[in-house]
């Protein structure tokens, strides 16, 4: 692992050397715990289109969020007709 680390070092470190590139994935594990969380409580989706809808849902909030959105903007602009998400 040491020689593969040493041969790919501007690889691994591109997140030092101010490009866009982020450290972890800790973005993506958070955008999943939802859905992880709903499966369990519930035990399971009741079916795929419903599992289909709260992961539209979910992400279409999401994706407002990171675009300064708040969730109940996003929503009431989607219930209106209106894309709030570019």
């Amino acid at each position: 692992m040491l020689n593969r680390l040493h041969e790919h070092c501007h690889e691994v470190l591109a997140f030092m050397e101010g490009s866009p590139a982020i450290f972890d994935n800790n973005q993506a594990e958070r955008d999943i715990r939802m859905v992880k969380v709903k499966q369990k409580i519930s035990g399971v989706f009741r079916s795929a289109k419903g599992a289909d809808m709260f992961c539209r849902i979910r992400s279409y909030i999401l994706t407002a969020r990171k675009n300064s959105c708040s969730a109940f903007t996003a929503i009431s602009a989607a219930l209106e007709g209106h894309s709030i998400v570019p």
